[in-house]
């Protein structure tokens, strides 16, 4: 199978992860992949595979070169899930030949369409083969364009001996969208010196700097009073919950923020007057914003509280994830060989800060120092997903090239 037969045949996966879920992996579906991709590497020729009681995938490319050459374990490293932001079950993708330029209509009955005007990043995907929605599911393309082009470099490798490279590890895990992907991950037994997550956007993406991330939960404690005789009595936490949500910057909210900017996002909410519960992300790369976001945050409750009564506002802040930045510095060749292979295959490097986080990120806190290549697709957790063929075939290419990296330089 080439990459895109790959990766038409893991979207038909339901891969979905869920939120809220303690045990990893959040949903049992994630197994029916896991043991496809298990068959399949026993069938190219893999050795060590593995696949563990939380769903995590381990293979081994073994090495063609001699000990003596002491070539560093590399690692390729991608996720399973799909995001809980839009069902994944039943994709059912279209194949556009050749891009025109023009508006793509994914489900006419819907009357949704994927255009230029909103999506500028089709324009330069002109004449290239896409692989697009049918405007009611996501695509999967995150993150099963990375699985599908790490399958087939293993497969070319292991099907061409006479390629020099040392030994290499494969890993797949489950829960990577819902902040549970790493939870399990073994990165003694997985044995690489380094990694490379391949879970990013456009072709060319090489990032490592991401987001310092924390999760908050606000629960508010109101006071139900029939409305008739509510005066003076009633605290109602739906209301309560709107005002702790305007106590935060306006400005700093993911739809007004780019590049480096963090942001305070509501995620979801829930409740009554008696009850409410709003659901937050808190991200910035810097870390000393970071922190003052998290003071802020646990400040607009104290306020709260001070205004309506001791209890009436519970804040729980629990950090995820640290800008892996600090971790990979220190093995900038990762980077700089990442940018050869590019170069030598006439891809343009954009080393741009992750705008989110990846396994790489805590794994990188966890001995594995672990960036992020692009996997050339585009619009993720959404129907607007796509993803071009040409780009995959691409970055099968370039991961190639990278484990030749290792040799020749």
């Amino acid at each position: 199978m080439d990459v895109k037969q790959r990766f038409l045949d893991y979207i038909s996966f339901d891969t979905q992860s869920e939120e809220e879920r303690e045990e990893v992996p959040s949903t049992k579906k994630q197994f029916a992949l896991a043991k496809h991709l298990v068959e399949e590497l026993n069938q190219m020729g893999a050795s060590d595979v593995t696949l563990t009681e939380h769903c995590y995938i381990y293979a081994t490319i073994p090495a063609t070169v001699s000990e003596e050459k002491k070539l560093p374990v590399l690692g390729f490293i991608a996720h399973m899930d799909t995001s809980p932001a839009l069902i994944g079950a039943n994709v059912s993708p279209k194949i556009i030949e050749q891009y025109d330029g023009t508006e793509i209509v994914l489900n006419e009955s819907l009357n949704i369409k994927l255009s230029p005007k909103e999506f500028p990043s089709l324009l330069n995907n002109i004449g290239k083969d896409l692989i697009v929605t049918d405007g009611t599911t996501l695509l999967g393309a995150d993150d099963k364009a990375g699985i599908a082009e790490i399958m087939t470099m293993a497969h070319y490798l292991l099907s061409h001996p006479e390629i020099e490279h040392g030994k290499i590890r494969l890993g797949f895990t489950p829960d990577e969208e819902v902040g549970h992907g790493v939870d399990f991950f073994d990165v003694k037994a997985f044995g690489a010196d380094f990694a490379y997550t391949v879970d990013g956007g456009p072709i060319g993406e090489l990032e490592y700097e991401n987001f310092n991330a924390a999760s908050g939960v606000v629960t508010i404690h109101g006071k139900s009073i029939h409305p008739g005789s509510a005066k003076g009595k009633m605290i109602n936490a739906l209301l309560v919950g709107m005002e702790f949500h305007n106590l935060l910057p306006v400005a700093q909210n993911p739809a007004y923020t780019q590049e480096y900017e963090g942001f305070f996002h509501l995620d979801h909410m829930s409740g009554t007057v008696e009850e409410a519960k709003l659901y937050y992300i808190i991200r910035d790369h810097d870390k000393n914003k970071f922190e003052e976001k998290k003071d802020r945050f646990r400040a607009a409750g104290d306020w709260i509280n001070r205004n309506y009564g001791s209890g009436t506002i519970e804040v729980k802040v629990k950090d995820s994830y640290y800008n892996m930045k600090e971790k990979i510095e220190p093995h900038f060749h990762l980077i700089e060989r990442a940018k050869r292979a590019m170069e030598k295959l006439s891809i343009s490097p954009c080393i741009t800060p992750i705008r989110g986080g990846t396994d790489g990120a805590r794994l990188s806190f966890e001995g594995l120092p672990c960036p992020n290549l692009g996997t050339g697709g585009y619009n993720a957790h959404g129907k607007y997903e796509y993803i071009s063929v040409s780009s995959m075939e691409k970055c099968v290419e370039l991961l190639i090239q990278l484990v030749k990296e290792y040799v020749e330089n």
